[in-house]
């Protein structure tokens, strides 16, 4: 019996790796308005974000999405916005030793063959436990800008001149940083509180252009700001993808015919936020709604809601906000004996639409909760993946590596090639594959458990032995949207 029980077992582990995309986003939130590097130091912070990529690697992400402006503040090098308090525990003040996270935070992740996505919050000004706000602060300098809500600052919405602002902010990020993307989360007007008003009677009589309703009004002003901020990014570097992660519910069926079977806070009518109408417009690159709730949720049930976004949001690239504590807490309905990892995993492949997901929170598998990250780095994510293309950006592959040869050196045996030549953006390469394939084994670059590693280095060092067994090792290049060159193969004896 107990024979059976193991056989079974890994045959569901092979069929759990058989299961994987080549192309795949496989992303995680790195977060700092929970305080958790607060005041932590240069030395400590780093050692602990470097553990941190280091085991995130290993599970198998390909994109970390690091929150560097939770507040109208900064936790980069900014001539517009003052040092973060949830860096250094004072607002505007400098870390010490001196050093630039967000820059740290991109060479780390490209020397892993990670993806660097910055986070910004783009309205909310302070939180409700920041009680002193720098004299730089956009709060400080301009408060006819903001307004009060539940103990939060937001930059009001309906001021045309903070879309202005928040785009000069991406702007200089993206000028001045070789980030791969930039990323807003599920903050645009403030969450709805009992008791409380969002005080914009002034701004709407004053810009209301002749919309009636308000709800419509602004709407209308997050959508403008969202095409505007799209606008501003591609105009600047239009490789660098833009990213937004909704709340999890878009409309619920009660109130609209292509609602979701859920009841619960709505993005459209209570966030003001109208993200089809930005997905179908394509104002964003992809789409990343919080599906933070477990199967069988009475109120957002995520089979439902994993079914709703995989059929209207299919306009963009589609991945999944997963919770960690969440999915490893409860059971499947369907198998008690179990969590809902799997399931939920089942659950995204079925989806047509569903290309990746992201994982709420990072430290939550770098910790290993519910086993979370081991069965990711041994069966679901247990190979490389390339990013999901993107044709509306760019669909061109570029050439493939010239002069691939395998040379001794003092260092063993190296597999070096050259840089294909390209004259643009789209044209040049900036990763590469390498895939390793056995003796009589057919060379077939859609299988990701052929892929070694996806480098930005031009070289790779091989693991000689004796001399006598055949590989046939291929390498392609990579441009910065990811779109993969013909192969070139070499034999080599190892």
């Amino acid at each position: 019996m107990m024979k059976k029980i193991v056989l079974l077992l890994m045959l569901v582990a092979v069929l759990q790796v058989s299961a994987q995309q080549k192309r795949e986003f496989r992303g995680a939130w790195i977060q700092c308005v929970n305080g958790q590097f607060q005041g932590m130091g240069t030395q400590k912070m780093q050692q602990t974000l470097a553990y941190q990529l280091d085991e995130l690697q290993k599970d198998g992400v390909n994109a970390i999405i690091f929150q560097v402006r939770p507040e109208c503040d900064a936790l980069y090098q900014s001539s517009i916005e003052p040092w973060s308090r949830f860096l250094t525990g004072q607002q505007g003040k400098a870390p010490s030793p001196y050093w630039d996270p967000l820059q740290w935070m991109i060479d780390q992740c490209h020397a892993r063959g990670m993806e660097l996505h910055a986070w910004i919050n783009p309205y909310r000004a302070k939180t409700k436990t920041t009680n002193l706000l720098a004299t730089t602060h956009v709060a400080v300098a301009h408060p006819e800008w903001c307004f009060d809500y539940d103990g939060l600052k937001i930059l009001n919405p309906g001021i045309p001149e903070n879309g202005d602002y928040i785009c000069g902010v991406a702007r200089d990020i993206v000028s001045r940083y070789d980030v791969d993307g930039i990323h807003m989360d599920d903050y645009f007007y403030p969450y709805p509180a009992a008791g409380q008003v969002i005080p914009d009677d002034a701004q709407y009589r004053q810009y209301n252009n002749g919309i009636r309703d308000r709800g419509d009004w602004r709407r209308h002003n997050v959508s403008l700001f969202i095409k505007q901020f799209y606008e501003t990014v591609h105009e600047v570097k239009p490789w660098v993808k833009v990213g937004i992660s909704p709340f999890g519910i878009y409309r619920n069926k009660k109130n609209s015919a292509i609602g979701s079977n859920t009841n619960g806070l709505q993005n459209y009518d209570d966030l003001y936020a109208d993200v089809l109408l930005w997905i179908n417009n394509g104002w964003l690159d992809y789409c990343v709604p919080q599906i933070y709730w477990e199967i069988g949720n009475r109120a957002a049930d995520y089979d439902t809601l994993i079914r709703w976004w995989n059929q209207y949001a299919g306009g963009r690239p589609l991945f999944i906000g997963e919770d960690i504590e969440r999915t490893v807490k409860n059971v499947d309905p369907q198998n008690p004996g179990q969590n809902q990892q799997p399931a939920k995993r089942n659950l995204t492949l079925a989806m047509p639409n569903v290309q990746g997901s992201v994982l709420w929170y990072a430290k939550a598998a770098v910790d290993n909760t519910g086993n979370y990250g081991s069965v990711l780095r041994n069966n679901y994510w247990r190979y490389p993946a390339l990013q999901p293309q993107m044709p509306f950006l760019d669909k061109k592959a570029p050439k493939k590596p010239r002069k691939v040869k395998p040379v001794w050196t003092s260092d063993g045996y190296i597999l070096f090639w050259t840089a294909p030549r390209g004259k643009v953006w789209g044209d040049i390469a900036t990763r590469y594959v390498v895939y390793r394939f056995e003796k009589g084994e057919k060379v077939n670059v859609e299988d990701p458990s052929k892929i070694l590693t996806v480098t930005s280095n031009t070289f790779y060092k091989l693991p000689y032995a004796d001399g006598r067994t055949k590989y046939t090792y291929v390498v392609t290049a990579l441009d910065r949207m990811q779109n993969e060159s013909k192969p070139v193969k070499k034999t080599v004896k190892l």
